[in-house]
């Protein structure tokens, strides 16, 4: 279940996938571009709220080892003027064959040229 209110909904709907495709690069430092350089990730397998550039490059330095690729059964998105919100479900598929469901909130911040992640919080489902 896709949410989308407007034509700028689908514009915001699409950093999930710029996001998700920078994963299947292996490239670390891919996905880490795309957030602000002050940006907060609480990640999905890992305790540690990362606050930083270098601090998010490792976390996806052990993420994309496991060779995830994500997919979002459900988003809702909401734009207001240079923020945007898209906030719903993913699914993850990694090349040992596991799979992790989680939540996923983005927080986008249009700096005048692009959208970048300012906060990007995801925990795995907490029933089942």
């Amino acid at each position: 279940r896709i949410l989308k209110r407007n034509m700028s909904d689908s514009h915001i709907a699409a950093l999930f996938e710029e996001w998700n495709t920078a994963l299947q690069t292996g490239e670390p430092k891919n996905v880490t571009a795309l957030y602000e350089s002050n940006a907060i990730l609480l990640p999905t397998i890992s305790n540690q709220v990362r606050h930083n550039h270098e601090e998010i490059e490792d976390y996806f330095i052990h993420f994309i080892a496991k060779g995830p690729k994500g997919v979002i059964n459900e988003s809702n998105i909401r734009t207001f003027g240079n923020i945007a919100i898209n906030s719903g479900i993913y699914t993850f598929t990694f090349s040992d064959g596991n799979s992790v469901q989680a939540r996923f909130t983005y927080v986008y911040r249009r700096n005048g040229q692009r959208w970048l992640i300012v906060e990007h919080h995801s925990s795995a489902l907490p029933e089942g």
